[in-house]
């Protein structure tokens, strides 16, 4: 009787090629999750690289229209502190701290210098033309009018007219009594007689008093 022939099974039957299959499906799976991984923590690092970039360059760059301050010379900077410090305790006027500033007999600043200073100060002009004229008024017991003089004088003081305009219209001051005052001192250091008096304090070239100021201060003068 003749031998049965074993039929051999197909490969794709066999435990061991099922076995490399699991094991080829899993470590597909693995590396898979792994390339995807590493490409998300790269393109996270792109991006953070970018917004750090991003926010350095906002960093640097200027502000508009702010001029950086190591761009201003030194004497620029010593010019505007010295007007401010005029402007600030000796009450004096745009025009009066920029000659001094530039004065030979002054600061002797450049000009350049002085009108930097000048166009960066900030100031109540009128009220330091106020300032002045109490002070006038106070210590040297001078009238309305001769105030306002002094105050617009090129000589003087230069503030506008409108800045000593309104100083005087906002004085507060006895000018009877300063008057009175002035006739006094010409009375006591020059021996003048009283009429001689009365026409030095009216005067145009003189005190330039009101009738009215003169008048009660001779009428006063030996009380």
């Amino acid at each position: 009787m003749a031998k049965k022939e074993k039929v051999k099974k197909p490969f794709f039957k066999k435990w061991w090629f099922w076995a490399i299959v699991v094991i080829v499906i899993i470590g597909v799976a693995t590396g898979g999750g792994d390339d995807e991984q590493t490409a998300s923590n790269n393109n996270e690092s792109v991006t953070n690289e970018g917004s750090n970039e991003k926010v350095s360059a906002e960093k640097e760059k200027p502000k508009k229209d702010e001029a950086p301050e190591d761009d201003v010379p030194g004497e620029y900077k010593t010019a505007l502190k010295k007007a401010e410090s005029y402007a600030k305790t000796m009450h004096m006027s745009k025009s009066a701290i920029f000659d001094q500033l530039t004065s030979e007999n002054g600061e002797k600043f450049s000009t350049e210098a002085a009108e930097y200073a000048m166009s960066k100060l900030e100031y109540d002009w009128k009220e330091n033309a106020l300032k002045k004229a109490e002070s006038y008024a106070k210590t040297m017991y001078m009238s309305k009018q001769a105030i306002y003089e002094q105050l617009i004088s090129e000589h003087g003081e230069k503030f506008t007219e409108d800045e000593a305009q309104y100083a005087v219209d906002n004085l507060k001051a006895d000018f009877k009594a300063n008057a009175l005052k002035k006739a006094k001192s010409y009375q006591e250091t020059m021996s003048m007689s009283p009429e001689a008096i009365r026409d030095q304090l009216t005067s145009e070239n003189g005190e330039k008093f009101t009738q009215e100021e003169a008048d009660y201060a001779i009428e006063n003068l030996n009380k």
